[in-house]
């Protein structure tokens, strides 16, 4: 069996942020999940922001942003965490995926999660983020993972329950090891307008900054 490339993308705001850490855990535990250790590759969307504008306003990606794409189309499976704000995903993660191919997760193993301060905000996975990604053609893992505020240690450790995310992780490995390696296709990029996912309740401004 080849090599398999992972994608962690996490939208969170700081390279400390507790989005970061619930990304670390999780492909930490996909990784020991996989039948062999995959090559990880971490995405911060954060550091496409301005990338990411540009290509909503000129339909064509730009930039760094163009290599980040083919590495998501590469991947044999993502890993995708964001913060959730009022029940919605944050807004550069929803701009980073309507900037995003249409085809470049399509038939691919997706393990979503969030944090967030409150879990009543948990159904921003089940309601925006797994929609939003089986409207990508994502085979989308069934287990979500979603960290609260009282979840977490803040020691620098845990940001979800350790059983939920080795469940998810050994889902999310079961469905990299059955696929064929990737080769990617060539693609005729068609992008999608601003606000693409909005039939999800999703909307298309970017939240306010915060800790997450």
């Amino acid at each position: 069996m080849s090599e398999r490339n992972l994608v962690v993308l996490s939208a969170g705001l700081s390279r400390s942020s507790s989005t970061r850490l619930l990304a670390d855990q999780l492909s930490e535990a996909a990784g020991r999940a996989l039948a062999e250790a995959p090559r990880i590759e971490e995405i911060a969307v954060g550091d496409y922001a301005k990338d990411v504008a540009n290509t909503l306003a000129t339909g064509a990606p730009g930039g760094e942003l163009r290599t980040v794409l083919e590495r998501l189309v590469a991947a044999d499976g993502v890993i995708a965490v964001t913060p959730v704000y009022q029940s919605s995903p944050g807004g550069l993660f929803k701009w980073f995926f309507d900037a995003v191919d249409e085809g470049a997760v399509a038939g691919k193993p997706v393990l979503i999660a969030a944090t967030d301060g409150a879990p009543r905000h948990e159904r921003a996975l089940e309601h925006g983020i797994r929609p939003m990604f089986a409207d990508l053609g994502a085979e989308v893992v069934p287990t979500a993972v979603h960290a609260a505020s009282e979840d977490r240690a803040y020691a620098g450790e845990s940001s979800a329950p350790a059983d939920l995310v080795e469940r998810a992780a050994r889902e999310f490995a079961a469905l990299v090891d059955r696929r064929p390696s990737t080769c990617p296709p060539q693609r005729t990029r068609r992008p999608r307008p601003l606000g693409a996912h909005a039939r999800h309740g999703e909307r298309a401004v970017p939240a306010a900054a915060g800790s997450r």
